[in-house]
């Protein structure tokens, strides 16, 4: 490798960047090869248990500490965004059962089209200087990616833990090469979230627990992509209709709704049917349809089984009866984890037909979770459908409508 002049350095920096940025990257950035400078907040945070079950954080802790024991000789990380941002889609005019997926999620794979493209990037810079040396991460390898884009200047780490650019919000995926080849580096950017506390507030599952610490397993992007089990009980009504991922806190967040652009990118933009996607119609799925339909997508990470079992928690929350003969049908499904959730969403929606429904599961169930899920969603409907219930008040009428307080049924969901 060439050796490099002061000069010489910002030449190539700038070369680079320029490069990078005419490749569809923005913003752009370069950071010292050094050890995390949030290395101890990261150790901490997992002796926490906020990573939940996502044990590949936890796992090569020896290589994540420093970018040289991922590439000998490191001397620079190269820290590049990608705007994914989406196009506001008019409202559906009809009725039917709709989920909500993260933006991010609505396109193809970032992961497929930014490795490539750093790939592509890191030719061009070895064409320059035949002797650097390289490597490509894009939101999987041994890296703290954010640590290193805040030092490249890429952003602020918000109190919601996302980056957050002053003009480009926080709607960007993030991407690093590291290299052998020093370069001029770029400085920090100072935190512009003040006093703020807008996206901790808004977390309808309180998965912020104090400034720029995320619980995981409260989240619901954990809960619905990275939860490979049964969503606990106390979360699944504040899942609403989100069926993959969740951007509460970055929709509430001032610098996203003062930058509304949305990427530029083809293969970002929103797959057909994803922007709203009918709750009915993914919850029928096959294995064959899923496999089809979600080819190149990122939602293909919750599996099949994942996304119906978001699906019909979806539906649930919503709870109308409409949504009865499909879940009825969710009841058989291969996947127990579906069928448990289906049999929770019964419960939520009540009424004669769901128990009717879930009486008849219940006699042939052999999955001891899943019977257990049938037993508490016909206590919820027999909670829900007395005097004291939800639904028991709304047909009692106003005067009989108020329990006696020393009769008082508490809702099933309280004992859960």
């Amino acid at each position: 490798m060439a050796t490099y002049s002061e000069n010489d350095k910002r030449k190539l920096t700038a070369q680079i960047k320029h490069k990078a940025r005419g490749m569809g990257f923005s913003p752009v950035g370069v950071a010292p090869a050094g050890p995390p400078e949030h290395w101890g907040f990261y150790l901490d945070w997992l002796s926490k248990g906020y990573a939940g079950q996502m044990e590949y954080l936890v796992r090569n802790l020896d290589r994540r500490s420093h970018p040289g024991k991922v590439l000998p000789g490191a001397r620079t990380v190269l820290c590049v965004g990608m705007n994914y941002d989406q196009e506001r889609g008019a409202e559906p005019a009809d009725e039917r059962p709709r989920g909500r997926i993260s933006r991010y999620a609505r396109g193809d794979d970032y992961h497929d089209l930014m490795n490539a493209r750093l790939k592509r990037l890191l030719g061009w810079i070895q064409t320059l200087d035949p002797g650097v040396k390289g490597r490509v991460y894009v939101d999987t390898g041994p890296v703290l990616e954010r640590d290193f884009a805040a030092r490249a200047g890429l952003g602020w780490f918000g109190k919601h833990t996302n980056l957050i650019h002053k003009r480009k919000g926080s709607w960007f995926f993030l991407g690093e090469i590291l290299l052998t080849v020093p370069l001029v580096y770029d400085r920090p950017v100072a935190d512009h979230c003040g006093t703020c506390t807008l996206c901790m507030d808004a977390c309808p599952t309180d998965a912020i627990p104090q400034p720029y610490v995320l619980d995981s397993n409260r989240c619901i992007s954990y809960l619905t992509i990275e939860l490979k089990g049964a969503i606990p009980r106390p979360y699944r009504e504040k899942m609403g209709d989100w069926i993959y991922g969740c951007d509460i806190c970055q929709e509430v967040c001032p610098w996203n709704r003062k930058q509304a652009r949305p990427t530029a990118e083809p293969s970002l933009k929103a797959r057909a049917g994803l922007d709203a996607p009918e709750l009915d119609e993914l919850l029928s799925m096959d294995q064959t349809a899923f496999s089809r339909r979600f080819r190149g997508s990122p939602i293909k990470r919750a599996r099949r089984r994942g996304l119906l079992r978001n699906a019909a928690v979806a539906l649930g929350n919503r709870g109308t009866a409409v949504d009865i003969p499909v879940l009825t049908a969710a009841l058989s499904d291969g996947e127990p984890l579906v069928r448990s959730h289906a049999a929770w969403a019964l419960g939520r929606i009540g009424g004669p037909d769901a128990r009717r429904a879930l009486s008849e599961a219940a006699g042939s169930e052999t999955d001891e979770t899943v019977r257990e899920e049938i037993g508490m969603a016909l206590d919820e409907i027999d909670v829900a459908d007395g005097p004291g219930g939800r639904r028991g008040r709304k047909r009692e009428g106003p005067e009989t409508s108020k329990p006696d307080k020393h009769s008082r049924v508490p809702h099933a969901a309280s004992r859960h």
